[in-house]
């Protein structure tokens, strides 16, 4: 009797079987939803008028967060004990990037400045460097969102500085991803603000004052 070399054993069949559907699972996932802190309102480029005298320019420096959160995906807190990090739920970039990039953003809108991190400031002006670490940050669908900043700025011309802590709590109002997103960068717009005072107030020499 004749063998057919071309025939597969049960165990061979199986395991295609089986890669196929590891496949076939692979293909079939969902396709990842990108969030991002910015906000609209800070997208648009802020007209300055004559009255609020010189360009101001600002240095936001990378944002320091805890290890945890140095990531693209979201990491939200399931119970007491236990965090989620969201594969299919990401920012446009990781979050420390996403977090400076809103920061710089939202205080370069508050102040008419222009955000010269990346190069461009005129040599004979004078900026204010802004260093940010996001000390804490917790959030949990259907809870909240508490934040803890801590910053300083200096004047790059007579090393003026002033330093703030600032803890923004924000209730998420449902139990979606989006909603933690939307809390969170409420919670970066309060911060950003805060900052935003603290340059004023360095700009007519309250230097060392916290607005928070």
């Amino acid at each position: 009797m004749m063998h057919n070399r071309n025939s597969l054993s049960p165990k061979t069949l199986a395991a295609a079987a089986l890669v196929a559907s590891l496949l076939a699972a692979c293909g079939s996932s969902p396709p990842a939803t990108f969030y991002t802190l910015a906000s609209p309102a800070d997208s648009a480029p802020a007209v300055r008028t004559a009255s609020q005298g010189p360009q101001t320019f600002i240095e936001v420096m990378p944002v320091a967060v805890p290890d945890r959160l140095a990531r693209p995906q979201l990491v939200v807190r399931s119970d007491a004990t236990r965090l989620e990090v969201l594969e299919q739920d990401r920012w446009s970039s990781p979050f420390n990037n996403e977090l400076r990039d809103a920061l710089a953003a939202g205080v370069a809108a508050r102040l008419g400045a222009i955000d010269v991190s990346r190069g461009g400031r005129p040599a004979d002006q004078a900026s204010y460097r802004i260093n940010v670490e996001l000390r804490d940050f917790d959030a949990a669908r259907g809870g909240r969102v508490q934040a803890a900043f801590g910053w300083t700025i200096t004047r790059s011309d007579d090393r003026r500085s002033g330093a703030c802590r600032l803890t923004v709590v924000e209730p998420v109002s449902g139990g979606a991803n989006a909603d933690v997103v939307a809390a969170t960068q409420k919670a970066v717009t309060q911060a950003a603000q805060a900052i935003a005072d603290g340059v004023r107030a360095l700009q007519t020499g309250q230097g060392g004052q916290c607005s928070s």
